[in-house]
């Protein structure tokens, strides 16, 4: 049985497991000390060695794959830039195999996860997918005839970073009207602190549950008030779920592939996103009653997707 440790490096945690054949074996977490390079580092190399402890001499760990939020050069060397972390050009990979003692595999997180689904989740059976992770941010990944795109870069499948609205709201890249301003956790909370904060009788139930607070806002209350029939909640959510659905919508148009995912932690929120997303791709598909419309999913694995990818591409490299 080969083992090997899949990590997730985000902005706030790093989660780590060690996995053979797509099942996990053991968990492990660490705080991301998210502007400390050489922190970073230092605490993938404790989680891994923790991961070894605890499994033993009699189940040796053979590689680790590591799947981080950021632009990765095309030989899976260099973290080029990193949006939430302090990463700019660093050899992060030869630095990770210094502090565990093995083989390391690198890659985007949302690619890592998109990898997870195709093996061993919502995507097992079809030879071409898109995942889209719908976090603070819009995460892709992209599956054609079984293999990963990554460009000719390496920095493909960004595709929260699509132009939904010329000149709308400022992205986090620097550029206006981004599909991930529209689609993601973080515009579910923008538009729902708004609310609140102009005083809306709409939004009554987001006032309570904030206390007043439109700053104290988050993903969680919103979806929370949805799931218990608030209006106002209800709508923000089908908000970003016709956003979702109108980007999966030109994804399509141009890859044509067998499945479209959605993960990430808006995904949580079930049909209440699921259900828009769907209508919105099927209004907005290109050559629509005339062509199979491709079934919109939710991603199966959840929070372990990026682990899991991470390990089995880790195993399939090294």
């Amino acid at each position: 049985m080969s083992i090997c440790v899949g990590v997730d490096i985000g902005g706030t945690k790093i989660a780590a497991s060690a996995v053979a054949e797509g099942a996990i074996l053991e968990q492990a977490l660490r705080e991301t000390p998210a502007q400390a390079p050489d922190d970073i580092v230092a605490a993938v190399g404790d989680v891994v060695r923790e991961l070894q402890e605890r499994l033993g001499a009699d189940a040796p760990v053979e590689a680790v794959g590591v799947a981080c939020a950021g632009f990765i050069d095309r030989g899976g060397d260099v973290v080029v830039f990193a949006p939430n972390l302090a990463w700019r050009d660093e050899p992060l990979r030869s630095r990770l195999e210094e502090a565990t003692g093995l083989p390391v595999v690198l890659e985007n997180d949302a690619n890592a996860a998109a990898w997870g689904e195709f093996r061993f989740g919502a995507a097992r059976d079809v030879e071409e997918m898109v995942l889209i992770t719908l976090g603070t941010g819009v995460g892709g990944g992209i599956v054609v005839d079984g293999e990963l795109v990554r460009g000719s870069h390496g920095m493909g499948a960004e595709v929260g970073h699509m132009r939904m609205v010329p000149d709308g709201h400022r992205c986090g890249c620097g550029n206006k009207g981004c599909w991930e301003v529209y689609a993601s956790g973080s515009a579910l909370v923008r538009e729902a602190r708004e609310l609140v904060a102009g005083g809306s009788p709409h939004a009554g139930a987001l006032a309570d549950a904030c206390a007043g607070d439109p700053q104290a806002i988050n993903g969680v209350m919103v979806t929370t008030a949805a799931q218990q029939g608030d209006p106002a909640a209800r709508e923000l959510l089908e908000d970003v779920g016709r956003w979702a659905g109108e980007g999966l919508a030109s994804l399509a148009a141009i890859l044509d592939p067998g499945l479209l995912v959605i993960g990430g932690g808006v995904s949580a929120a079930g049909d209440l996103v699921l259900t828009p997303a769907r209508a919105a791709f099927a209004r907005n598909l290109t050559g629509r009653g005339h062509r199979d419309v491709t079934p919109v999913v939710l991603a199966e694995l959840g929070n372990d997707a990026g682990m899991i990818g991470a390990a089995d591409l880790a195993s399939r490299r090294v």
